[in-house]
């Protein structure tokens, strides 16, 4: 069974390099690049930030509890993405791949899970929980800053389906805690 096991690791890396490598070729297009570095930007926690400071300016009180949630989630989030960065070191995919083109700044070493996607999954359930109305904007970024990191060569598929999962599954077990 190990050998099996082995073996079907050895097939999901190389899917999932192939798929890095075939995202990170949109990269070559200076405007596909300059947008998705745009996006990456922005989800460095300017859009984040500004949206909940937005909130509050809008709906005063009534965002407190969202602006919260929020802002404990993410934190949450921050933590748990850190701890299995840590245990993982999964080498970022430039670093593995010739053929895969580095097209933004990594704000860290390691490539998993995707802090970025984590953190766009988090505060776009948790922002929509509250004001559905978001969801028309806040979904397409969150897409496009998943699609960002492997075209900008920071990330593999895994590490964005991966960070969107835990994303999700901590806005889950936050909504049946507050």
């Amino acid at each position: 069974m190990p050998n099996k096991l082995r073996l079907y690791m050895n097939h999901f890396h190389h899917v999932d390099s192939h798929l890095c490598i075939t995202f990170n070729r949109a990269s070559h297009n200076i405007l596909i690049r300059n947008f998705f570095k745009a996006v990456s930007r922005l989800g460095d926690g300017i859009f984040w930030y500004s949206l909940m400071a937005l909130m509050l300016c809008i709906d005063q009180g009534q965002a407190l509890l969202p602006v919260l949630h929020m802002i404990i989630a993410g934190f949450i989030g921050t933590l748990i993405y850190k701890w299995l960065k840590a245990r993982t070191l999964r080498p970022r995919p430039f670093n593995v791949h010739q053929q895969i083109s580095l097209r933004s700044i990594p704000l860290d070493q390691f490539s998993f899970p995707s802090g970025h996607t984590l953190h766009a999954v988090i505060f776009t359930l948790v922002a929509i929980h509250y004001y559905p109305m978001l969801s028309l904007g806040l979904i397409p970024f969150t897409i496009l800053i998943g699609l960002s990191r492997p075209i900008l060569g920071l990330h593999y598929p895994s590490d964005v389906l991966v960070g969107a999962l835990i994303g999700i599954l901590i806005s889950v077990i936050s909504f049946s805690i507050i």
